[in-house]
């Protein structure tokens, strides 16, 4: 399954509104969770000028033991995401979210962990209908 900004910050920050859901859904989430290296930059940045480097430094160390797979983005990728971008500009879908789905088609996934229902509920991919949209 790929993982979105949102669940995996929320699941850091004991005050954000989605955190209960959040680490609900990690804790008993009995699978592989993905996620592109540019989601991780997000996460990263927000955990740091949001709550400290002590977070940050505990939010790579969770990558460090595998409870997160972070994913290159391939060069195929970055043409797809400028697809994306460019073909749902109204939202605006943004390069993170692009890389998102990027990844989701190239690893034939069709489940999303994300908060971002608007954004990530209109995309419609190469490989399905639509993703299934978690938690």
């Amino acid at each position: 399954m790929i993982v979105d900004a949102g669940v995996l910050y929320a699941n850091i920050d004991r005050d954000d509104r989605h955190h209960p859901a959040a680490r609900a859904f990690i804790a008993t989430f009995d699978g592989v969770l993905r996620v592109p290296m540019l989601v991780v930059a997000e996460v990263a940045h927000l955990t740091a000028t949001r709550l400290g480097t002590p977070a940050e430094a505990r939010f790579l160390a969770d990558l460090a033991a595998g409870e997160v797979i972070a994913e290159p983005v391939h060069p195929a990728d970055w043409e797809r995401m400028a697809e994306l971008v460019a073909r749902y500009r109204d939202l605006p879908l943004g390069t993170v979210d692009a890389s998102l789905v990027a990844l989701a088609e190239r690893l034939g996934e069709t489940e999303v962990a994300t908060f971002d229902r608007r954004d990530l509920g209109v995309v419609r991919p190469r490989h399905c209908e639509g993703f299934t949209l978690l938690p």
